[in-house]
């Protein structure tokens, strides 16, 4: 049986908030779909900079891809190992006054004044794979609305072809009409690619629609269930 792409063992990060992160337990396997609730904002770029190798645990253990994050021996060497990574975040830069095509060309060059045929293609590729419409290809990032950039999002993280991709609160501006056809659209790419997913959200039904396994963490402890406080807040 091969190694987990992503294993975190009694990992404990102090990032100044009312308690450290912690994390008892997590393995991803290859492929594997997962969405864990119980990480407010902080806590969920805290787990993205630790699970990329960004910053190291104050305890613990992070493997990615059978090797620990400690290992990682300068930039350059972390640089091979972001790339292996595909992030769908508020904080992952759309250029707004650019269009869709340009800001999806930009994983594959610099030179997207226009880019050139087979770039177009590509991004064009991966825009109709996320469910873009086709009306939307030339328009800036600016005029789509926020369902729209969520999949122009999706489409600029699975690019390159990551082998993990990780959804940091993704919905938080989406209309909820639409968080149902965007899950969705993230199980069916995520499934076709044959990536692993981690999702982080506070959004109950994106992750109950995004993934197959549903964790919640409990934050003194740092165990994730698929029970826990935060299941109790859906009420009867």
């Amino acid at each position: 049986m091969s190694a987990p792409v992503l294993a975190l063992t009694d990992v404990s990060k102090d990032y100044h908030g009312l308690r450290p992160l912690r994390i008892a337990s997590l393995s991803v396997a290859e492929g594997e779909q997962v969405a864990l609730l119980g990480f407010d904002q902080s806590t969920a770029e805290i787990f993205v900079n630790l699970v990329t190798g960004a910053s190291l645990p104050d305890r613990g253990s992070i493997r990615l891809f059978g090797r620990a994050t400690t290992d990682i021996a300068d930039s350059a060497d972390w640089l091979t190992v972001v790339d292996r990574f595909g992030i769908v975040s508020r904080r992952a830069v759309l250029l707004d006054a650019l269009t869709v095509v340009q800001n999806l060309a930009m994983p594959y060059t610099l030179e997207i004044e226009p880019p050139s045929a087979d770039i177009r293609a590509r991004a064009i590729a991966v825009a109709t794979e996320t469910g873009l419409p086709e009306s939307t290809f030339d328009r800036p990032i600016a005029e789509l609305d926020a369902a729209g950039v969520f999949r122009a999002r999706l489409a600029r993280a699975v690019a390159l072809d990551p082998a993990v991709l990780l959804f940091e609160h993704p919905t938080a501006e989406v209309a909820r009409a639409d968080i149902g056809s965007l899950a969705a659209q993230c199980r069916a790419v995520a499934s076709r690619r044959g990536i692993a997913t981690v999702a982080l959200t506070a959004d109950r039904s994106f992750a109950e629609a995004a993934a197959p396994r549903l964790l919640t963490l409990e934050p003194a402890t740092g165990r994730l269930g698929s029970g826990g406080w935060l299941s109790r807040l859906r009420g009867p």
